[in-house]
């Protein structure tokens, strides 16, 4: 049966939002590994748009992010949106949730699609701000939620770091913020960026643990083991990725009784 549609009532908009997080290295010291931190890119939306209005939530933090357009998927629109705001490209984008509320935004119903990158540091040098922007920074995430952000954007970003702690402590992420060959302090450095773990914060459990992870393995050179000071005063084993791939299955579980 033909029906017109006029008789549904759809949304006023339809966009999608990048939340883009990295991880960052700062040197920490003598004998101590970089300190790692967490942090997420947002923009500054300016006071007027395009054609010279003012801008809704100007002068605001926010997602990267804007209006998908007929021609093309929400995705589609994400990764535009992202350079066309920041300059970055080639990321890897996932999606993760989409954000209907009425209230959401004052100009109407616009729907949004969030999507999440996990991007490395040097990734993200080529950021730059734009016509819709007139600042853009890496904040960690605390100091990200204490701005005064646009719409529903520090629910998003809530949402997000969910995703992200699931991505970490389910696969190998974070090898793609360790160099090729790392001491063992270095990978616990860059889990506890995400991860609020004991058994990777407690030292004792973490190094007696980590050696035995199936996707780990000891580097040897010439037969021996391969070990590195750089980060203490005491030579520490080296230690790289294999290519096993985790796979976590929720029937492999004890169960009681």
């Amino acid at each position: 049966m033909n029906r017109n549609s006029t008789e549904f009532i759809t949304p006023d908009g339809y966009t999608s939002d990048i939340a883009v997080f990295t991880i960052t290295s700062e040197n920490n010291g003598d004998h101590k590994p970089p300190l790692k931190s967490l942090k997420i890119m947002l923009i500054k939306r300016s006071e007027t748009d395009h054609e010279g209005n003012p801008n809704v939530e100007a002068g605001k933090w926010a997602l990267p992010g804007g209006f998908v357009r007929p021609t093309e998927t929400a995705l589609q629109a994400a990764e535009r949106k992202l350079y066309q705001e920041t300059g970055v490209s080639g990321l890897r984008i996932k999606h993760f949730g989409t954000y209907d509320l009425p209230s959401r935004d004052e100009r109407g119903w616009i729907v949004s699609n969030a999507h999440y990158v996990i991007a490395k540091e040097e990734e993200l040098t080529s950021r730059k701000t734009t016509n819709d922007s007139t600042d853009i920074q890496l904040f960690t995430i605390e100091d990200a939620l204490n701005l005064p952000l646009a719409f529903d954007h520090r629910h998003i970003i809530g949402d997000a770091i969910w995703f992200i702690k699931k991505d970490m402590a389910l696969t190998t992420l974070a090898k793609h913020f360790l160099p090729s060959e790392f001491v063992l302090s270095e990978l616990q450095g860059v889990l506890l960026t995400v991860l609020d773990d004991p058994s990777i914060s407690t030292d004792a459990a973490f190094f007696r643990k980590a050696p035995k992870l199936p996707f780990l393995e000891v580097v040897t050179e010439n037969g021996q083991f391969k070990k590195s000071n750089r980060y203490s005063k005491t030579p520490a084993q080296l230690y790289r990725f294999t290519d096993f791939q985790p796979m976590v299955s929720i029937y492999n579980q004890k169960l009681k009784g």
